[in-house]
């Protein structure tokens, strides 16, 4: 068994590196790569390639150019090619690609690109039909891949300026397209603008790539812009397994490879593309000043610290129902009674949170919800004018610490119930909340606040003459219980099981997620894309789009959701 999968392995990885045997004497530059990857509304796929040579000195003639496509769906009477400006007129189905690779063949003829010569060349592909596959994140969703073109290392010399652009089908609107990250080590994100056809772009650029490495970038857009029929729901065998041979051998076994590298790009992509939609902090507000910003409220520090949108809420709520802002009605879905009139020492934040509660539940409150985090980001991000956002993060972070350790040192539950209804909107800065809040008070009771019964309804609405007044700004401090006459126990304080106190509150965040904001991710989304928006797209000369000239290279589009095609190496 052993030997056998060594004999496997060693087929394979010598089909994934075809020609190099019959083309030792190769040796140039790729000064450029750049690719257009035209989605279309009809479903199919158009590839614009430009690719710039400079022959070595050394080097054998590039006579011939064979690209390979995502599959045989594509129309060769739809390729058009030049090089040098010169029309290219040989252009056939290669057999020279591995088995299971389609393509095409470029023949240069006459003007193949000679020792030490230069050749710019320019290939249209534009029609490849069954490009488009299903989400595997979303039902609403397609999803694409796109390889670049390479060659075998041994015949490439220096780096290469690469370029690969996406262009979305028309329609699709800014927010709604998602990037996939590239699984070959591409060292940034795409830059988003639009074409002079208006439609969403990716760009990725990389002045210091190279020419022999298969990169690989992916998208997803809404399906509604495409054919529904266009989408490919299973990947069809192009001919059936019959006997033992290479061939056969390599299309059997591109399946079970191409499972393996879907689970990868599908968790790759995953944590990069919500870890890009939870980065809602302007870059500028990283920019290193001196010193630290002293005096930010608990939410404004955890908008420095980017913490999760639905913590920060509900950070707000609480700071509300201890200044007797608001009541909450139900807690599921969450209702808010506000009142009336309201404390005068309310943050902006604050008094646009509540207005946003006055507007009926769904997407006009989610809306009014977002607006209000875009102008406390950008408020936030003006008071850090200056000051070093390290130095103030540690600050805060050392505030949170301490906090806890008031907590956790306390005596007994009466004190240490005291301690955390003045400390905890910044106990709520640590990202391990959830887990210390339940640990802290697990075992004894916990002596609720004045303000806990107006977030829990099922403490009733009774006042008493120890209830906070309305303008109050300060948290209320728990009076301990003390004992009556005759050693009876006095007039004492609602108090719950400390492990429902802890659920109470952490559940608290959670409702923000399911009840008020939805998806989290789509949520602060819609917020980064105002505070923290892609660059604008870098100008494309239009020179970069045409061009002739030869190599001999092959490429290949990835087009299943997170599957990884074979694309092939070499030359002739």
């Amino acid at each position: 068994m052993r030997q056998k999968i060594l004999l496997i392995i060693t087929l394979l990885t010598f089909l994934l590196i075809p020609g190099s045997a019959q083309a030792q004497n190769l040796s140039f530059y790729v000064e450029l790569l750049d690719v257009h990857a035209i989605w279309n509304d009809d479903g199919t796929l158009s590839l614009d390639y430009l690719i710039i040579f400079n022959n070595s000195s050394t080097g054998d003639l590039i006579d011939y150019i064979d690209i390979g496509l995502p599959n045989r769906y594509y129309a060769l009477d739809s390729v058009y090619a030049e090089i040098n400006d010169k029309t290219i007129d040989d252009i056939q189905h290669s057999d020279y690609l591995p088995a299971g690779v389609h393509g095409i063949a470029i023949g240069l003829g006459a003007d193949a690109i000679k020792p030490g010569e230069k050749g710019v060349v320019w290939i249209y592909v534009g029609k490849i039909e069954r490009v488009l596959y299903q989400d595997t994140t979303s039902d609403d969703y397609v999803s694409v891949r796109f390889g670049t073109t390479y060659f075998d290392r041994k015949f490439v010399l220096g780096q290469t300026e690469t370029n690969v652009t996406f262009h979305l089908p028309p329609g699709v609107q800014p927010d709604e397209p998602r990037w996939h990250i590239s699984p070959s080590g591409w060292p940034s994100e795409p830059v988003t603008g639009t074409d002079d056809q208006g439609r969403i772009t990716y760009n990725w650029r990389n002045s210091n790539a190279n020419a022999y490495t298969p990169y690989q970038f992916g998208a997803s857009f809404p399906k509604t812009y495409i054919p529904e029929n266009t989408i490919v729901t299973s990947q069809p065998a192009d001919r059936p397994f019959s006997g033992f041979n290479l061939e056969d051998l390599f299309a059997a076994l591109m399946p079970i490879l191409c499972i393996g590298f879907i689970g990868m790009f599908i968790v790759i992509g995953l944590v990069s593309d919500r870890k890009r939609k939870m980065q809602y902090l302007p870059p500028k507000i990283s920019i290193e000043g001196h010193g630290i910003k002293r005096g930010l409220t608990a939410v404004e520090a955890g908008i420095i610290m980017e913490q999760p949108m639905d913590k920060i809420l509900t950070m707000i709520l609480f700071a509300l129902l201890k200044k007797n802002a608001a009541n909450v009605v139900t807690r599921d879905p969450l209702k808010l009674e506000i009142s009336d009139p309201l404390p005068d020492n309310l943050h902006p934040y604050e008094q646009e949170f509540l207005l946003a509660f006055m507007e009926p539940a769904g997407p006009a409150r989610q809306k009014a919800l977002q607006d209000m985090m875009v102008n406390l980001v950008k408020s936030v991000s003006q008071k850090m004018k200056g000051f070093s956002h390290r130095e103030s993060v540690a600050y805060y972070q050392e505030i949170m610490k301490r906090a806890w350790e008031q907590v956790e040192t306390s005596d007994t539950p009466e004190v240490k119930s005291e301690n955390y209804d003045k400390v905890m909107e910044w106990t709520m800065l640590d990202r391990d909340y959830e887990r210390r809040t339940r640990d802290v008070f697990r075992g004894g009771p916990v002596f609720v606040p004045m303000w806990w019964q107006r977030f829990d309804p099922a403490y009733g609405r009774t006042s008493s003459p120890t209830t906070t007044s309305p303008t109050a700004a300060k948290p209320v401090s728990l009076p301990i219980p003390t004992a009556g006459a005759g050693g009876q126990s006095g007039p004492s304080l609602p108090h719950l099981p400390g492990s429902d106190f802890a659920a109470s509150l952490v559940n608290g965040v959670q409702s923000f997620s399911g009840n008020i904001i939805g998806n989290l991710s789509e949520f602060t989304s819609g917020i980064t894309q105002r505070t923290n928006p892609p660059p604008a797209p870098r100008p494309t000369s239009s020179s970069s789009l045409r061009g002739g000239g030869g190599g001999s290279s092959c490429a290949c589009a990835c087009a299943c959701a997170g599957c990884a095609c074979a694309c092939a190496g070499g030359g002739r």
